[in-house]
């Protein structure tokens, strides 16, 4: 048995409501469920902090870059993914790996390694075509994909005259390559829709499980009684 909930995520819509549940690392989830069983009697006193010294966010399997705080945030930056798993609803801005390779005659190329949670590849490379010959995008002067089966690899060439970093916060800005994840922690609890904390998640999945076990239990016993029954 596992939290599939948290683990794989969810996501659907319904009348009124939507839920929108990222994947999570198995072994960070199983390690939190372990810090919560062991300090059980005290569930009210554990903090989302200490959550989070086991679950460090959510685990997208597509990879890129999870940004923590808000860009626009002061000296007092506000943990966006802590927030968010307080209150179970949020907004995280994700973000494609990308790096500037230099080539010959002066001349670099962008490359792509990771995409946002959801992003479609060819899409993507479609959409940089697209803005490339609007002329919205300046300096392209070669789009390919050379991905394998040792990774994903997009690689865009540049002008003599481009700047790398100037083009690369046009893609970031104008095409796919940067997303916001909207993260609604929406799920049924007894028949009725609620939008639950990564505490309250957890606390849920071990009476859950404290349940169907004892239910199986009760089972094994009442079939070990009739067992006994027919030998006595």
């Amino acid at each position: 048995a596992l939290p599939n909930l948290l683990v794989n995520g969810a996501s659907g819509i319904a009348v009124g409501m939507a839920t929108n549940i990222p994947p999570h690392n198995l072994a960070e989830v199983c390690d939190a469920l372990a810090f919560v069983i062991d300090r059980y009697d005290q569930i009210d006193d554990i903090t989302v902090e200490q959550l989070m010294r086991f679950i460090k966010g959510p685990d997208f399997p597509t990879g890129g870059i999870l940004y923590r705080y808000d860009r626009e945030s002061g000296p007092e930056r506000e943990d966006v993914i802590a927030r968010a798993y307080a209150a179970g609803r949020g907004h995280f801005r994700v973000q494609a790996q990308a790096h500037i390779e230099e080539m010959s005659r002066n001349r670099s190329r962008i490359v792509v390694s990771e995409l946002p949670y959801q992003v479609n590849k060819t899409n993507l490379i479609e959409r940089i075509a697209e803005i490339a010959r609007e002329g919205r995008i300046e300096g392209i002067s070669d789009l390919r994909d050379e991905s394998d089966r040792s990774g994903m690899r997009i690689v865009i060439e540049l002008t003599r005259t481009a700047d790398p970093r100037a083009v690369l916060a046009d893609l970031y800005k104008y095409t796919p390559m940067q997303q916001t994840f909207g993260m609604t922690m929406l799920a049924l609890v007894d028949g009725e829709p609620r939008l639950l904390s990564l505490k309250r998640v957890l606390q849920l999945y071990v009476e859950h499980r404290r349940e169907i076990i004892r239910r199986r239990s009760e089972f094994d016993l009442a079939r070990a009684r009739e067992r006994a029954h027919i030998l006595q």
